[in-house]
């Protein structure tokens, strides 16, 4: 295939990506298509089998190895619900001495909690959450 075909199906791959909701498939097909026709405009590979197989080959691998890192990077860090309750008030349910274990309400649900701080909690008074260990809210006083 001549060399500015490759180019101009790397474009139009890398183009379509673009515009579609990511997936980073056409990408990696895209920059096979732009090696293979940089590579065969160079003169270092002219037979089309050889292009035909390069391009395959530089797809499946760089879609394996790159594309799942590329996901990663893309969707960056987005904090479990869970890991947003701290600083979040709770109503205790049970009475709380310090290091103790009862119950608590937070968003509308019971938890597990945990006196973190150095004096007691009573029933019904608000406390902060300090850090969610599993299932267990640690409480500090307001």
């Amino acid at each position: 295939m001549t060399w500015w075909y490759w180019l101009l199906l790397g474009l139009i791959l890398a183009g379509a990506e673009m515009m579609t909701p990511g997936g980073f498939y056409l990408l990696f097909f895209g920059i096979a298509a732009l090696t293979v026709g940089a590579l065969a405009g160079s003169g270092v590979i002219a037979a089309d089998w050889l292009q035909w197989l390069l391009f395959s080959v530089i797809a499946v691998v760089s879609l394996l190895l790159f594309r799942g890192p590329l996901l990663r990077m893309s969707q960056g860090h987005k904090p479990h619900p869970v890991d947003t309750m701290v600083g979040e008030t709770a109503v205790l349910l049970d009475d709380l001495p310090p290091g103790q274990t009862g119950k608590a309400e937070l968003r509308g649900t019971t938890w597990s909690a945990r006196n973190a701080g150095a004096g007691r909690l009573a029933k019904g008074q608000s406390a902060k959450v300090d850090r969610v260990d599993g299932l267990t809210l640690w409480l500090k006083p307001e």
